[in-house]
């Protein structure tokens, strides 16, 4: 009697297996373009993917740094380094405290898009963060002039760094915050705290 209900039991799977609601995954097992059964759904080639750069201001927003310069380097991968990716990769270097990267990339970001306002005002404020405070008010000074005044973030970000370079004890004591911005409506905030 084991063996019949065993023999029993194995037909009925195998009938199971075989059938379209089976748990096997095979080419009719689509019920209104969703996958059926265990397994994780197909991906379809044909489906549109999010920009890197849109992904990774996103996630920057969210001081997700790390996340963000993983996006932006997959950007970089699929449109190359322009200028705007550059100064993306070097904002998410700059959030994640990576100064010499940082300071590179938007070096190179400014030598593709020299008129790029947000580009010097980021290499404005690593400058700053290095303590390089005399080039960095000129950075903020170009910056200023090349966005014609119209930036809160980069009039404060020079308003800043030439009270700092007035007075050289300004920094130690005052908590400052360097506004590091991108090209459209979004800005990102680095704040840099004493201690």
């Amino acid at each position: 009697m084991a063996k019949a209900l065993g023999a029993a039991l194995l037909s009925t799977l195998l009938v199971a297996a075989c059938s379209a609601g089976g748990p096997w995954p095979f080419e009719g097992d689509r019920l209104e373009g969703r996958d059926r059964g265990p397994f994780a759904p197909s991906v379809d080639p044909r489906g549109e993917t999010v920009d890197g750069l849109v992904v990774g201001h996103r996630l920057m927003q969210a001081g997700q740094y790390e996340l963000a310069l993983e996006a932006f380097t997959r950007a970089a991968g699929r449109q190359g380094l322009t200028g705007e990716v550059l100064v993306a990769l070097g904002s998410a270097n700059l959030g994640l405290g990576r100064l010499s990267q940082s300071e590179s990339q938007l070096r190179r970001a400014i030598k593709v898009e020299p008129d790029w306002a947000e580009a010097w005002n980021n290499l404005g404020v690593v400058l700053i963060e290095q303590g390089e405070t005399a080039e960095a008010a000129e950075v903020f000074r170009r910056a200023f002039a090349l966005d014609n005044g119209q930036s809160d973030s980069i009039r404060d970000n020079l308003r800043l760094a030439l009270a700092k370079l007035e007075n050289s004890d300004y920094g130690s004591e005052t908590e400052q915050d360097y506004k590091v911005v991108r090209r459209g409506s979004g800005q990102y905030l680095i704040r840099r705290t004493s201690g």
